[in-house]
């Protein structure tokens, strides 16, 4: 983790000595501590204070794309820091406006909360949500958003992106003989999220707040890839410059995500499993990692961010391993991760 994660706030918002919940300071005061910790960013021209921000698109065009954390199926209070979750908002909705080709202008982000969540927890939050987006793209800004009361912790994010004049990466324009690329770690949050089952449980299996600070210490890249990535945001922009001919951000599975692009395209995806590394299977399986997958002409000069994992072959959708047929297995919200336990 970063400096400015291990000196974050406690899992419980322990930022500020002031023990206020949401329900005790109500909607207008509790606005009034989140809001200071956030900056709109350059391409605001109204920020927060009125019914609408109004932000610049020099484009002409927004690239826009939404995302929900659910406490439960997406985080555990019990393992993942407020400033982690905050951080983690931005950083997966940035890298779907990446894999757009675009550069992140704004964000929007709405929290629903018990009303007994400490106002020092959504602090936590907020502080993930400026420092995520100062590192990841510096420039962007949170703009507006909503607040609302909830049995079940809930933040969604809106984001913003602006093509530059560009025209937006799909999925649908590999073609037979591109080479396939892959910007980012390959199963490292997988990894992180196995040894938080594993060891980061108590002897009922719940998550245990305590056995998570103790793996963070010992495994902080791991443990990190999974409830704060740090994936390669600007590498869509680079990628869109070096011709790519079609991208998706990797959310879901390196496989899961790489048989949409394979679909959408008409083809099929052959990947070299020197370099998928030792476990192929967790390569290809594990999610959130948040890694950018493109397609690229065979003889183009791939951005520095990119490593070629593969190459796009005849097909409708499916996916080899040095030609032998892999399943499409990932993550799946009202499944699980059909690798986790592999």
């Amino acid at each position: 983790m970063s400096d400015s994660m291990s000196a974050a706030s406690d899992p419980m918002g322990a930022a500020s000595a002031e023990p206020s919940t949401v329900a005790e300071l109500g909607e207008s005061a509790t606005l009034a501590r989140i809001l200071p910790r956030l900056t709109p960013g350059d391409a605001a021209l109204l920020g927060v204070g009125d019914d609408a921000a109004v932000v610049r698109a020099p484009d002409g065009r927004f690239v826009v794309t939404t995302d929900m954390m659910v406490h439960g199926p997406d985080f555990r209070l019990a393992w993942s820091t407020p400033f982690e979750l905050g951080w983690k908002a931005a950083a997966t909705n940035l890298t779907d406006v990446a894999a757009m080709g675009a550069r992140p202008t704004a964000l929007v982000v709405a929290i629903a909360a018990p009303p007994t969540t400490p106002v020092s927890l959504l602090e936590g939050i907020a502080d993930g949500l400026r420092e995520g987006l100062a590192r990841l793209a510096p420039g962007a800004g949170v703009v507006g958003g909503d607040l609302s009361a909830s049995s079940v912790l809930t933040i969604a994010v809106t984001a913003f992106g602006d093509l530059d004049g560009r025209a937006p990466i799909l999925r649908s324009g590999a073609r037979v003989g591109d080479v396939v690329a892959h910007a980012g770690v390959r199963g490292d949050a997988a990894r992180g999220l196995r040894l938080l089952f594993a060891e980061g449980t108590d002897a009922s299996g719940e998550p245990d707040r305590e056995l998570a600070a103790a793996l963070r210490a010992r495994h902080p890249e791991l443990i990190a890839a999974q409830l704060a990535p740090s994936p390669p945001v600007s590498a869509g922009v680079a990628a869109a410059l070096a011709g790519a001919t079609a991208m998706l951000d990797v959310s879901d599975g390196l496989a899961r995500d790489a048989r949409r692009l394979a679909e959408a395209s008409g083809v099929g995806l052959d990947f070299d499993a020197a370099t998928l590394g030792a476990d192929v299977r967790l390569a290809l399986a594990g999610a959130e990692d948040h890694g950018l997958l493109a397609t690229f002409p065979p003889h183009a000069a791939l951005p520095a961010e990119f490593d070629a994992i593969g190459r796009v072959v005849e097909g409708t959708g499916e996916l080899f391993v040095d030609a032998a047929p892999v399943a499409a297995e990932g993550w799946d919200p009202y499944a699980g991760w059909d690798g986790r336990a592999g």
